[in-house]
């Protein structure tokens, strides 16, 4: 549980000095009210448009998996609602990544809703604890970008599928970088770099802000 709730800002022109903590729904309803349960992700997902084929496949798996009671625990089977956020810095021109402890690998921070349906909240709680930044800035409302992906079995856990939530969000990079005990190391990237990573994910994310 978080001591304190990262701050966010909805306004697009808003400048980049911390707030302090603030109360992190209450945030949310002011900076976006596109997404704050089942009822209304389902209603963003039957509107989300994009010019990735593969998304468009996401949608469809996306409105089956909400039909069932349990889809937004990390639990059922055979996956699960995440959320997580693609971080720019004020430049436009660097993202926030943090190599995953688990999957060895470079990674947009995110994690498990574990039954929070307001899925801004998800990707919010698992940015700052996953980097230790507290104050970011909301670019987009709504969904910015989703992906299906396998999660390897492990700890008497089968293999299975995370149905990704993304959004987009700014921070000032003199935050304070803290790496988590989940994670190897947090690092700023710059985008005209990502393809070294070789992940399909993250070079759609970094074309859609223009790269």
């Amino acid at each position: 549980m978080l001591s304190h709730s990262p701050a966010i800002r909805g306004a697009p022109n808003s400048s980049f000095r911390n707030s302090g903590s603030r109360n992190l729904k209450q945030e949310f309803y002011n900076a976006d009210r596109t997404i704050l349960d089942r009822q209304s992700l389902t209603a963003s997902l039957k509107k989300y448009t994009t010019d990735f084929a593969e998304e468009n496949l996401f949608v469809r798996q996306f409105l089956q998996l909400l039909n069932h009671a349990d889809a937004f625990q990390r639990n059922h089977l055979p996956g699960h609602i995440t959320g997580s956020s693609w971080i720019l810095d004020q430049s436009r021109q660097d993202v926030l990544l943090v190599h995953h402890g688990t999957l060895n690998k470079w990674l947009q921070p995110g994690g498990h809703a574990d039954g929070e349906e307001n899925v801004l909240n998800v990707a919010l709680r698992e940015a700052q604890e996953e980097t230790g930044l507290r104050d970011f800035r909301l670019l987009q409302n709504g969904i910015f970008d989703l992906d299906i992906h396998p999660i390897p079995a492990r700890s008497g856990f089968p293999e299975h599928l995370h149905f990704d939530i993304r959004f987009l969000l700014a921070a000032d990079r003199s935050q304070q970088i803290v790496v988590s005990d989940e994670s190897h190391d947090v690092a700023w990237f710059p985008l005209r770099k990502l393809t070294t990573l070789n992940n399909p994910s993250l070079t759609r994310m970094a074309s859609k802000v223009g790269w």
